[in-house]
């Protein structure tokens, strides 16, 4: 039965409970746990390597999905692999159609693949394979993918939790330009010639790969931890990051720099998967406002891009209004849970509460982005902000 369930945590938790009445004796049995070798089967045309990601796994992510985020070197650095990865494979004769990587914790399967779309066929095999291959599975999730659910025969939730802004790269730099609305073509060339013209030494250098120096990345990183803090913003990369990206960079990254007088007044921060290219972080110096430095960056990055024959530029997430100006058109990316059954939802009826959760928090967000400029809006913002410093007050403190 094909079943996206609706997020109505009310109305799913009555259900719930006039079903838990029905299967209480069910609710308390113990699965059986599967056998603990390795496993390595062709049932339903997949194979999985238990715990082992091999070789060949590596350039097929690449030809397959050209992401950073379902690529080896992000899981490798953020140390997914160090958890104990396996891999699923399914093959259209000799080639690879499908590789997702996963982990299994109990009876959760989470793949870890991300970024990526998933076709109907796809996804309906590889959940009939682990579901017959693992007695013990009764949820198998997927984060921030474009998953086609349509004939799905599973239970399951879906539900909107990022967007990755994307432009389809055109086969020239002169027919990118070409392609802008007449506002943006002459905001590029008149801001661009502005700074060239004050500026004489004004110059934009790409590093790829080994070329790039650690400095240039941690400068960048550093100007957008500037520019987060005269917005009123947390900055959203912490150390831990920084290092994850610099480790990243080297295999893996394009760093395009702004110079003017040898110092580093803007730069973007990106990765490069195949033909792809994923931008991590953008920054400039604030005393170079009046150039719009950190847009201007940002189209002469994806100028170098389009010149060594690039497919997508993704900005990622982030609704900024210079990713539309420079023609980014979102794509939706989804959470996904599937259910070896109903009886199983019941079973696991907190996740499938806190997947509900995610979704009104995700809209909630959404929300609050579209309304920001409402003054009713800012007043509920600051009543809730007030609202968590009072429950921090330790009230026995003031008798």
């Amino acid at each position: 039965m094909n079943s996206c369930l609706p997020f109505n945590p009310t109305g799913m938790q009555r259900k719930w409970e006039k079903r838990m009445e029905s299967i209480n004796d069910a609710s308390s049995a113990v699965i059986a746990g599967e056998a603990a070798q390795s496993r390595s089967s062709s049932v339903l045309g997949g194979i999985c390597y238990e715990n082992e990601v091999p070789p060949f796994v590596d350039a097929e992510l690449t030809r397959l999905y050209g992401h950073i985020y379902s690529s080896l070197p992000h899981f490798r650095i953020c140390g997914a692999l160090e958890e104990g990865a396996s891999t699923y494979v399914a093959r259209s004769g000799e080639r690879a159609k499908v590789v997702f990587l996963f982990q299994r914790r109990g009876y959760e399967a989470r793949v870890l693949n991300e970024g990526i779309a998933i076709g109907a066929e796809e996804l309906q095999r590889f959940a009939d394979y682990m579901f017959s291959t693992y007695d013990a599975l009764d949820l198998i999730s997927f984060h921030a993918v474009r998953p086609d659910t349509q004939g799905l025969s599973y239970p399951h939730q879906r539900f909107n939790c990022l967007e990755d802004i994307v432009l389809t790269m055109p086969p020239s730099q002169a027919a990118y330009l070409a392609g802008m609305g007449s506002s943006t073509r002459d905001y590029i060339k008149r801001y661009l010639n502005k700074v060239k013209r004050n500026c004489p030494s004004f110059c934009h250098r790409v590093y790829l790969n080994d070329e790039i120096e650690e400095e240039h990345v941690r400068e960048i990183m550093r100007l957008n931890r500037a520019r987060m803090v005269e917005k009123g913003k947390a900055p959203g990369i912490g150390e831990d990051d920084e290092q994850r990206i610099v480790q990243l960079m080297r295999e893996c990254g394009m760093v395009s720099v702004v110079t003017i007088e040898d110092r580093i007044c803007a730069g973007t921060v990106n990765y490069c998967v195949g033909n792809n290219y994923f931008l991590e972080s953008i920054a400039h110096d604030s005393r170079y406002n009046d150039y719009r430095l950190g847009t201007l960056c940002c189209y002469l990055t994806i100028c170098e891009c389009i010149a060594r024959g690039g497919n997508e530029y993704h900005f990622l997430w982030g609704k900024n209004e210079y990713k539309y100006r420079l023609l980014g058109i979102e794509r939706q990316l989804d959470h996904l849970a599937v259910y070896r059954s109903r009886r199983h939802l019941v079973w696991h009826g907190n996740e499938a509460l806190k997947n509900v959760a995610a979704a009104y928090k995700r809209k909630l967000q959404l929300w609050l982005q579209d309304t920001q400029d409402n003054a009713a809006v800012h007043m509920a913002v600051e009543a809730l902000r007030r609202a968590r410093r009072l429950r921090r007050i330790d009230f026995n403190s003031l008798s």
